[in-house]
């Protein structure tokens, strides 16, 4: 199935604030669709899918695309949640993302395919290129990359995360170290996206 391309204020509606997804704020409180004003009690695995969900759109994500993360993240030593958030944080378009370089992710993943993104002084049209500690991200120098990202990072909407470090002279950032779980801004509980997929 192919990434989303429907309505962002509906999802926002249905699973709450996602910061990646989209800057807009919407007024309604109910859920979308001719049932949203009827409140229902979700089931255990109605929860675990929507924490899923979360996930999948606030990172601008195919549902293959995050099983192989959540894969890679089981793989690893340490902490599977954790482990999976650091995957997901450390791609080049949420770096762009949490840099300020682009108001959401979706954003970012347009920079980066258009080849405004420097990582290492060497140039990255891949969204999904995994970033690494004492990585440096900068932009091109040309004039429509600096304008570009200029105007964006003027409608900057959170503080830089700590593993991230920005010289706004150069317009670059440095990548100090794997996130920490403070750093991600979007509210969601993890563990219940591996227990959604443990049955996989």
């Amino acid at each position: 199935m192919s990434r989303y391309r429907g309505p962002k204020l509906r999802i926002v509606r249905r699973l709450g604030n996602l910061p990646g997804l989209t800057s807009k704020i919407t007024k309604r409180t109910t859920r979308p669709g001719q049932h949203g004003k009827t409140t229902k009690k979700s089931t255990e695995y109605g929860i675990r899918l929507q924490e899923k969900q979360k996930l999948k759109f606030n990172y601008g994500l195919t549902e293959s695309q995050l099983y192989k993360y959540i894969q890679e993240a089981r793989r690893k030593r340490g902490i599977t949640g954790l482990l999976l958030l650091q995957l997901l944080e450390m791609r080049l378009d949420s770096i762009c993302f949490n840099l300020g370089f682009a108001t959401t992710i979706a954003g970012a993943r347009q920079i980066v395919n258009h080849g405004h993104i420097l990582v290492n002084n060497k140039s990255v049209n891949i969204p999904s290129f995994q970033c690494r500690p004492s990585d440096i991200v900068s932009i091109k120098q040309k004039l429509s990359s600096k304008i570009l990202i200029e105007n964006n990072l003027k409608n900057k909407r959170f503080n830089l995360p700590t593993y991230l470090e920005f010289s706004e002279k150069k317009i670059e950032g440095t990548i100090k170290n794997f996130c920490n779980r403070e750093d991600v801004t979007l509210d969601l509980n993890e563990l219940l996206v591996i227990e959604y997929y443990s049955r996989r």
